[in-house]
């Protein structure tokens, strides 16, 4: 049951060596792009990168941009947001690393002319560029759950974003298109146990 493998989902960050087959990897994207969206426009894209060497090259931007926020932080919190940053280099570790790009829907911003008040304008901007990140979220979504069914260990990561004009570039990532997170993805080398969750009815408010 889909019940059953949301709450067995673990979010894997350490992995053995061995890269997982192609096979294998061809059915996480199948997964992902089953996700619905906004105006079923499916805003998303997926990279897939298997070099070490180009892993390695990410995670190198991703530790010079970690150097760079740490040398700003105020004395007293710069060692603990060193020790927080190591983990936005985590994905070094995985054999495949699949990045998530997105981009904003453009329909009603294509439609409405020019007099329309610019507070309008940047609402619907707003919309549509959440539409396209909501959008492949849902495909990530799918995409871990899939890992995990198939006993593979993967994790979402946003931390590497402050490295993200670099990863553009490293990735070759198109002008129109937003990286939205990296996965690593493995076999994996631990059993996280299971995070603190709050219940639902704390989360929630019903209206009538």
């Amino acid at each position: 049951m889909i019940d059953k493998v949301m709450a067995a989902r673990r979010s894997v960050r350490r992995f053995t060596p061995e890269a997982p087959p192609r096979a294998l990897l061809e059915r996480l994207l199948e997964a992902a792009v089953t996700a619905p969206s906004a105006s079923n426009k499916q805003p998303w894209r997926f990279v897939v990168v298997t070099s070490p060497s180009r892993i390695a090259a990410l995670a190198a931007e991703v530790r010079e941009a970690v150097e760079l926020i740490a040398r700003h932080v105020e004395p007293r919190s710069e060692s603990a947001f060193r020790a927080y940053g190591t983990y936005f280099t985590r994905f070094e570790a995985a054999p495949v690393v699949i990045v998530a790009l997105y981009r904003s829907l453009t329909v009603l911003s294509d439609l409405v002319d020019a007099a329309l008040p610019e507070p309008a304008r940047a609402r619907i901007a707003a919309m549509e560029e959440r539409s396209g990140l909501i959008g492949v979220s849902m495909a990530l979504q799918n995409l871990l759950l899939m890992a995990h069914e198939l006993g593979l260990g993967a994790s979402g990561m946003t931390g590497p974003l402050v490295a993200a004009d670099r990863l553009r570039t490293l990735l070759e990532v198109p002008p129109s298109w937003e990286i939205a997170a990296l996965v690593p993805v493995g076999y994996p080398a631990e059993t996280p146990p299971a995070p603190p969750r709050k219940p639902a009815a704390r989360v929630t408010e019903w209206l009538s």
